[in-house]
């Protein structure tokens, strides 16, 4: 444990003189806000409302702030003292978030611990903990987002786009740009004007497939009934892109998609070419994170992203997805277990789940239906 700092109380005359000690003893909840207390025998620190048993005076130290406690070694001592710190945390992820989308240039960690009155491990822990990403890759979302809004307003110049997305030089952003727009800015404000789009149509038991890639990697996976009509949906993506139809060594890749399709058991790792904001990008993350064969309802999705308020936001950046099967976002249903929408038909998403869980489900299971049948 950390040694304990010198302002803190450190006697029992100390303590049991001390105003505060009065409303530990009464459990006052009036007082919760105001500091708390640790004891030096624990580890822990409570609120003074803390339905714990009462600690002897001569272990207690008193703590203006829980953070302060946290500071000197201590830990919450329950789910309601954890509740307040997490309640605290996001408080101040969410300055820290205000900080890095109001910022002229980018923040250094140091600066945002500092302003948090955190040391820079311990913020870089509770901000990702609360947000899914470090505050860089949070920074980068935020200015590749607000690059793509600029570059959509068509009057804007690249130049000053770049400076208002928060890029300190025109170097910084075009060293990034593949990995800001997958393209150059100019093309990507062109509506994909010069870049060269690879793809091909497959054909599954589930209907058409359009698989595509960009130089970044897969860019899309459409599905539905009229290939057409997957070939448009891509040039809306794309409006001025290049779009090349595949060589036999593009077609494996469009094979690998349809094989997954077919027998899950194959499984599929691809290069992805993803595009999203940070909210977004998490949640497909998370996504990708759901073992074959398994489901999880639109809460829990939003519960592992550190949202569990956010449902909506979370059914909404399933359907935004453009890469059925590779983004899994046909492994969610609602909490009754009812399949709710699917970007690409229920039906679609009814008969990969069945071929998904018919895979892995156990051999005992597999019998017993087989011997039913």
């Amino acid at each position: 444990m950390k040694s304990i700092t010198k302002s803190a109380s450190s006697s029992t005359k100390d303590v049991t003189a001390d105003p505060r000690w009065a409303k530990v003893l009464a459990r006052d909840p009036a007082a919760d806000g105001r500091f708390v207390y640790a004891v030096k025998t624990t580890g822990v620190y409570c609120n003074p409302s803390s339905a714990s048993k009462l600690p002897r005076p001569e272990n207690v130290i008193f703590f203006d702030t829980p953070k302060a406690a946290e500071a000197a070694g201590f830990r919450p001592s329950s789910a309601a003292d954890q509740t307040s710190v997490a309640a605290e945390h996001a408080k101040i992820v969410a300055a820290a978030c205000r900080a890095i989308e109001t910022a002229d240039a980018a923040r250094s960690l140091e600066e945002l611990a500092v302003s948090a009155r955190m040391s820079p491990f311990h913020f870089h822990r509770v901000f990702k903990q609360a947000t899914g990403l470090t505050p860089k890759a949070y920074a980068s979302a935020h200015r590749a987002r607000r690059m793509r809004e600029h570059l959509g307003r068509r009057e804007a110049r690249i130049t000053d786009a770049i400076y208002d997305a928060g890029f300190g030089s025109n170097s910084r952003f075009y060293e990034a740009a593949d990995d800001v727009l997958g393209m150059a800015a100019k093309d990507y404000r062109a509506g994909g004007a010069n870049a060269a789009i690879k793809f091909a149509v497959g054909e599954s038991s589930l209907g058409s497939i359009l698989v595509a890639q960009s130089k970044r990697g897969v860019c899309a996976i459409l599905m539905g009934e009229d290939p057409d009509k997957l070939v448009r949906d891509l040039q809306n993506q794309f409006p001025k892109a290049e779009l090349i139809g595949a060589d036999r060594e593009f077609e494996k890749l469009v094979a690998q998609v349809v094989g997954f399709v077919e027998a899950p058991q194959k499984g599929l790792k691809l290069p992805l070419d993803v595009q999203g904001t940070a909210f977004q990008v998490r949640v497909w993350q998370a996504l990708r994170r759901i073992p074959v064969g398994k489901t999880v309802s639109y809460a829990e999705l939003a519960e592992r992203i550190g949202k569990p308020t956010a449902v909506r936001a979370v059914a909404q950046a399933c359907a935004a997805n453009h890469l059925a099967v590779a983004i899994p976002c046909h492994r969610v249903v609602r909490r009754d277990g009812d399949l709710s929408g699917y970007r690409w038909g229920v039906e679609r998403k009814r008969e990969l789940l069945q071929r998904e869980q018919s895979v892995w489900a156990p051999e005992h299971k597999r019998q017993r239906e087989r011997v039913r049948a």
